[in-house]
């Protein structure tokens, strides 16, 4: 069963409360009372009775909606993982009060990760929206200025080559079908293990990469034609099995349905797998569409931002846009990466539906150039956009970027980085611990959220403070 808060009063309501009210950290007195509201905690509550058919009728007491919310908006403001996140609210006065659990059982990791994943990442978004509204309520935030910019959140995987592609996809076949084996007490057809074969071409890959001319690269052709066709005996296996257990009871086939499942999901990414290195081996051809980059996190895309230290980044784009004060009004995660110019008009309609004002300034990077981008937002309303166009051979245009309100916006958009990196260092946005589209477009919600409540309720704090 669900619920919104805990209602036993207990001990910890009276004098246990006083007796830590003095240790509170000043953003969290401002966003306690910003989180203590309605509409909040009801879509946390909603996402909750989501998780079963009968959650809000039947069964165990879950932890309460605001119970949750504040747990997770602190495990992201500290950067902790669910295990450290229990520990620390179990040990620390402040944290029992700031998340409202007070004397009750605090939940452990393990629940706490369940129920972050019943949170979605739409349900994320609705959170992030009502928090800049409240923003705008409490006047923290006007729509005034508007600065862009995007970022690469990287997925958790290893660096892709099509022979680690291809040991991955064999090593993972193996081990369902030795599950699917066991299961079902037994195929007519043995199971053979090939990894030993396989292994030994992926590590005779690595060490020929190292040689250099003709030789090298035969050598490495042989090496790819032998780890091809050991792939291929491997999903041969595979389909092998797969019809024999279509043969089988329906009681055993129930047994091993799930593993079918994602034996039909890593016969179809190893086949893909095969075809890129053929393309690349054999054809050079590099731009083989549809490319795979991992086994585990297939939608991971190969993106090139043009920095030095990093050619390529594996994951998705992100695109996070400011306001006044270092308040996120808007985040998305694109499942297929845009050029940053295609962006900018997007991204001011947007901060129009989400704050009811067209922005005075806007400022972005030279990516987001375009003379078609500038005409767009001088129509819209905008007073002054600060695009460099790091190209141009117009005198008149460098005259342009030279002016003071020019520079200054530039200086102001510089803090985009700033916010990035914070993202990435504080909320744990280096790389994306969930799993899937949807688990990084919750981690990347959550991340902007607990940034948000921190500014949100650091400027409310100052604004308090006597003068």
């Amino acid at each position: 069963m669900i619920r919104t808060c805990y209602e036993q009063p207990t001990l910890w309501t009276g004098f246990l409360r006083e007796e830590v009210d003095d240790l509170w950290e000043p953003w969290m007195r401002a966003a306690d009372e910003l989180l203590d509201d309605d509409d909040l905690v009801g879509q946390v509550f909603e996402a909750q009775g989501r998780r079963w058919k009968n959650s809000r009728t039947r069964g165990r007491l879950q932890t309460p909606s605001e119970v949750v919310l504040r747990l997770l908006v602190l495990k992201h403001v500290r950067n902790w993982s669910y295990e450290t996140l229990a520990q620390e609210v179990r040990a620390n006065l402040v944290y029992r009060a700031f998340t409202r659990i007070g004397g009750e059982k605090v939940p452990d990791d393990k629940t706490m990760g369940r129920l972050g994943r019943a949170i979605g990442g739409e349900v994320v978004a609705q959170l992030h929206r009502r928090i800049v509204e409240l923003a705008v309520e409490k006047k923290v935030v006007q729509g005034r200025k508007m600065r862009v910019d995007t970022t690469v959140v990287e997925t958790n995987i290893h660096y892709p080559t099509d022979s680690s592609l291809l040991g991955d996809g064999a090593r993972v076949i193996n081990r369902i079908l030795k599950k699917v084996n066991s299961a079902v007490g037994g195929l007519k057809q043995e199971v053979r293990n090939r990894m030993r074969t396989v292994r030994k071409k992926v590590i005779g890959l690595a060490i020929a990469a190292r040689r250099k001319g003709e030789a090298g690269e035969q050598q490495r052709r042989a090496l790819y034609r032998d780890l091809l066709r050991s792939s291929r005996q491997v999903i041969n296996q595979a389909s092998r099995v797969e019809k024999e257990v279509g043969t089988l009871p329906r009681k055993k086939q129930s047994k091993v349905r799930g593993l079918m499942n994602e034996l039909a999901v890593m016969k179809e990414l190893t086949k893909r797998v095969i075809r890129q290195t053929k393309a690349r081996i054999f054809d050079g051809n590099t731009k083989h569409p549809d490319k795979v980059t991992s086994m585990f996190e297939p939608h991971t895309e190969v993106i090139r931002k043009g920095k030095a230290s990093k050619p390529n980044e594996f994951g998705k784009m992100l695109k996070v846009q400011e306001a006044e004060n270092q308040i996120v009004t808007h985040y998305e995660v694109f499942d297929e990466r845009p050029a940053d110019s295609d962006l900018l008009v997007d991204a001011v309609n947007q901060q129009h539906d989400v704050l009811g004002r067209i922005p005075d300034l806007v400022a972005a990077d030279s990516g987001f150039y375009s003379q078609a981008n500038e005409k767009a937002l001088e129509a819209m309303g905008v007073k002054r956009v600060s695009i460099p166009n790091k190209g141009t051979k117009s005198e008149a245009r460098r005259k342009h970027q030279k002016q003071r309100w020019f520079k200054n916006l530039q200086k102001w958009r510089t803090g985009c980085e700033g916010r990035i990196s914070v993202l990435k260092r504080r909320h744990g946005l280096r790389r994306s611990l969930y799993k899937g589209p949807d688990g990084i477009q919750r981690w990347v919600g959550l991340g902007v959220i607990a940034d948000n409540v921190i500014h949100i309720g650091t400027h409310l704090a100052e604004q308090a403070r006597p003068r």
